[in-house]
């Protein structure tokens, strides 16, 4: 992290700099895409977001740099910015050939962050325009990460006819939260429940509006300040009670039962 961060003062040293976090696990790709994804829309117009989750840095993978309306993502094209793409249109991405806007020609076999990317997003920050960076790709080649996507049904069961919106977990934050894809929009203003398939069996839990609706060390689902639907634990971590079960992808359907 610092020389990277020295790489870009030595090209823009009157560029400040922010780090978005350290908490993302090594190599996990989806924890990053996630961490972007939810930060960046807070960030002014034009800002230069530098993504360096690289697990096969030195290997054919592509670097790339793209912008949108709300800014410039420079990363390894693994995904990370698939999050972004979805709320974005694309105005340009290249593949980042051009050896000028590196720290040096020859590059480390293992630090295209300090060697490449980091340079790029100094000059991109300094003004140097996207299309001079490399060569223009289409976005529809850019790498996706296949994660389940919410679905919405209607089904009828023997407690009536309900409402079911099916998806899964898309991050586990430090606090143990288990953040699925399901947004706010699905929740409806009356009482809902999520339900999760454990080994043992199914397990529901009641929608609340906050930590405290529930006792302490108990579980819940609510809609967090991300904008996701998640369970947690008021005063604990939902992670470690569900371990056995709670992992990216897991299945989570929130319904609303006629009964309730």
């Amino acid at each position: 992290m610092a020389a990277m961060k020295g790489a870009i003062a030595s090209i823009a040293p009157e560029i400040p700099t922010c780090d978005l976090t350290h908490q993302v696990p090594a190599q996990n790709i989806l924890a990053a895409r996630f961490n972007l994804m939810m930060a960046y829309p807070y960030f002014p117009k034009g800002t230069v977001h530098l993504a360096v989750v690289d697990p096969g840095v030195g290997s054919s993978r592509r670097a790339i740099a793209l912008q949108t309306p709300s800014g410039f993502f420079v990363g390894p094209d693994y995904g990370l910015f698939c999050g972004v793409i979805e709320r974005e249109s694309i105005l340009a991405v290249v593949n980042l050939t051009n050896t000028r806007y590196w720290r040096t020609s020859k590059v480390s076999a293992t630090f295209h962050g300090r060697d490449i990317f980091a340079p790029v997003a100094a000059h991109l920050a300094s003004g140097v325009p996207i299309v001079l960076q490399g060569d223009r790709i289409s976005p529809a080649t850019l790498v996706s990460i296949d994660l389940p996507r919410f679905q919405e049904t209607f089904d009828s069961t023997a407690e009536g006819s309900r409402l079911r919106f099916t998806g899964s977990l898309q991050y586990i934050d430090s606090f143990g939260n288990l953040i699925s894809n399901l947004p706010a929009r699905v929740v409806p203003d009356g009482p809902w429940q999520l339900s999760i398939e454990l080994p043992e069996g199914p397990r529901r839990f009641d929608g609340v509006k906050t930590y405290s609706d529930v006792p302490v060390g108990s579980l819940a689902a609510l809609v967090g300040s991300h904008g996701w639907v998640e369970v947690a634990c008021n005063g604990g971590s939902a992670f470690k009670v569900l371990s056995s079960w709670a992992d990216i992808g897991s299945a989570v359907t929130l319904f609303v039962p006629s009964s309730l």
